[in-house]
This record gives C-alpha cells, structure tokens and sequence, in this order.
C-alpha cells in the first residue's frame, strides 16, 4: 500500500520524498528522475545565472516529466545578490506550483510566490526560523538537522531533538531534513511527525545526478566522520566533505590573528567546488556532503532508489506494529 502523508496528498506525489535543492547538481536531468520515481525532484534556481536560463531548465524539465516538480530559490548573503524576485517571476509565468525556499529575509519572494498560488516549502535549521516562517504563510516547513549537508546553521541541534521539537510546536506541517537515505530513516521521520523527508547527499549518489562518477564512489567510500564544519567563525558555519582543502581551511580558519575573511576565501571557493563535480577529483576544492554518506552503500537509479525506500518504510512500518502484541488471557 502506497504511504500517504500530507505531502503526497496536496503534492501530487506518490512517495513522501523530496530531492532538496543542491547547487550545481539540481537540474532538469535529476529532478525530472526523482520526480518520476514518485519523489519531488527540484531544480535549483540560482544554478543559473540569469533568470531566463531557468526558464528554459523549467521547459526542459517539463519534456522529461509530466508529474510535479519544484523549483528552489535560496537567499544568501552577496555583495550583488541575484535578482531573486525575477527568478521568482519565472517560476510563476512557467506555471511552476511548488517552490523550495531557504535563506535570509525570504518574505518579499515568498509574498509573491503566494499571491501566484505557489505552495511554499521552507528550510529551516531552528524551530524560531520556522515559526518565523509560519508568519510569512509558508505551506510546509523543511526542518534541517545539525547532520545535514551545507549550511547547518549555528544552533548544532540534530534531527532527533529539532523534529520533536517541531511536533510539539508547530501548526504547519514539516519535512525531516538531514541524515536520511532509506527506508528506516522515512519511517522513523513520520513517527517523530514529520509529512516526508528532504534528501540531498542521498540524491547527489545515483545515476542521474549530474556529477563525476569518481565523486560518486567517494560518496560510497566514505564514513559519517569524513565531514568538517568550517566558517563558524563567521557564524556562516557549512558542513563540507573532509579533504585536504577543508583542512587547509579550518587551519586557518583557526589560526588567522586578524579574523579576515580574505584570508580564507580562495580555500572555499565555490568555483573551485563546481569543478569537483565536472574533473571527478574530490580533493580538488571544497563540496557539501552530509554525515547521511556513512549510510550510503551504491549508485542506484533514481526509480530503484524511491522505490527501495518506499518498500523499506511500508516493511519496517509494519513490522513495528508488530509490537503492539495481544494480552495474554492467562
């Protein structure tokens, strides 16, 4: 029996699972796969440096899949930033209806969005983001643990804490985000009362995703420990994977006597990162991974991927209430 949450129910979707939003790696190609597989696949607005690029990604996407897809628009801080009300315009003439936010000060696009009709996903790493967010009337909230990949926030509350959390607080319903790459994870995310999960390490290894193979194996290879956290001196804290340019980084990040950011910018360039996933050699510059890598065992195809996790939650599931045994008459 399929698993319905509230997130299939007013998605279209058929599995509670979302491909979250990655930087280089969230195109049409991956988010039209994880979409057909029954997920939510994304694809990630400012990957593109125009507007207009996105437009034609959208189209592109369109051709690959007729079932729901969505679109992320992330707010960060920049000395120019993107036009992002553009990005959002796009997003509501292409017909787009979901939309995956995160970042600073996202009301004016997320005012928008909603006045087009968009159904808003939020990305949130303390519960007071969240109920922040619930204010500016977003439709469901992504709840992202310290375990996550990328910007973890500067709280370091893990999923276990940050999802009860949620339950006990929030009238909006939530998607767990961070640590989670089967079966067993989606079901204990629903019983700690999340709708769904948001993956993107997991995602990042399959067939689909646009990256080197060699990163791939990397993903496999790797264990829970092989992460670092750098820039949490200034409070922009981001778990990336541990290679000898993120120790080169967090050396001195911890040894600068001025605290300069220049001082450790060629480390994290984000350029650098880009050719990671295009040379295959993962010590190259810096990339995002989660802790999840310690879980992940393969390269599936997407389709194989959400169908193995469907059947693992509706398996464990099952099994657990199990537990719940008849009293004995004696």
């Amino acid at each position: 029996m399929p698993l319905q949450t509230e997130l299939t129910r007013r998605l279209g979707i058929t599995v509670p699972v979302i491909q979250g939003g990655m930087q280089h790696v969230g195109t049409a190609e991956l988010a039209s796969a994880v979409s057909n597989a029954g997920g939510l696949g994304i694809i990630t607005a400012l990957i593109f440096p125009e507007p207009e690029g996105l437009r034609q990604e959208i189209r592109k996407c369109k051709k690959l899949t007729t079932r729901p897809f969505a679109v992320n628009i992330t707010l960060l801080p920049a000395l120019v930033p993107p036009d992002y009300e553009a990005y959002a315009q796009v997003v509501i003439d292409e017909g787009i209806k979901i939309v995956e936010t995160a970042g600073n000060s996202p009301g004016p696009v997320i005012s928008k969005l909603k006045k087009a009709g968009v159904t808003i996903l939020h990305k949130c790493t303390t519960i007071r983001h969240a109920q922040s967010a619930v204010k500016l009337g977003v439709d469901f909230l992504s709840i992202d643990g310290f375990e996550c990949a990328g910007h973890v926030g500067e709280s370091d509350i893990t999923n276990f804490i940050l999802l009860s959390k949620a339950r006990q607080t929030l009238n909006v319903p939530f998607i767990a985000s961070g640590g989670f790459a089967d079966g067993q994870g989606l079901a204990a995310a629903l019983m700690l009362g999340a709708c769904g999960v948001n993956m993107g390490t997991r995602f990042l290894c399959t067939v689909e995703a646009p990256i080197h193979h060699n990163i791939k194996e990397a993903i496999v290879k790797a264990q829970e420990t092989d992460t670092a956290l750098v820039l949490r001196r200034w409070r922009n804290t981001t778990r990336l994977f541990k290679n000898k340019v993120v120790r080169d980084a967090l050396k001195v990040e911890k040894e600068s006597k001025t605290g300069e950011f220049s001082e450790i910018a060629p480390y994290v360039s984000g350029k650098r990162g880009k050719e990671v996933f295009i040379n295959g050699d993962p010590e190259y510059g810096v990339w995002t991974a989660g802790q999840v890598m310690g879980l992940i065992n393969d390269i599936p195809t997407c389709k194989d991927l959400v169908a193995r996790i469907e059947k693992e939650a509706e398996e464990t599931i099952k099994e657990k209430v199990k537990l719940f045994a008849a009293p004995s008459k004696l």
